[in-house]
């Protein structure tokens, strides 16, 4: 099995900083991918970024330039930094790690609130 951890939200106000993290442990051949998703209230999952093994990152463009997204391999982690976050940057952020010979494992979801 393969477990999904996240962890480092909370609340903070508009033009703070945050940075999630996410860990995977288990039986874990090779990850791929790594990305992280986010899920506003009453709204549908969206894709925050992406990082794959080979370092191509991706970016949703109402992040581009305020979020930035890494892995470390050694620790089957990944971390997003969020900088200048905005109200709209409010949501439940959840963590994605494709794993070959596996598929796709999520994390539990952690929640991220901005506001004054």
């Amino acid at each position: 099995q393969v477990q999904v951890v996240e962890s480092g939200g909370g609340l903070v106000q508009p033009g703070g900083s945050l940075r999630l993290s996410c860990a995977a442990s288990g039986s874990i051949f090779r990850i791929n991918h790594m990305g992280w998703y986010r899920q506003a209230p009453e709204k549908q999952l969206e894709l925050v970024a992406t990082i794959t093994s080979g370092g191509r990152i991706d970016y949703a463009d109402s992040v581009k330039d305020r979020f930035t997204i890494s892995r470390e391999n050694a620790k089957n982690t990944v971390y997003l930094q969020m900088n200048s976050l905005k109200p709209e940057d409010t949501a439940v952020y959840y963590c994605k790690i494709s794993i070959a010979r596996r598929g796709d494992a999520w994390g539990q979801g952690t929640l991220v609130t901005v506001s004054s």
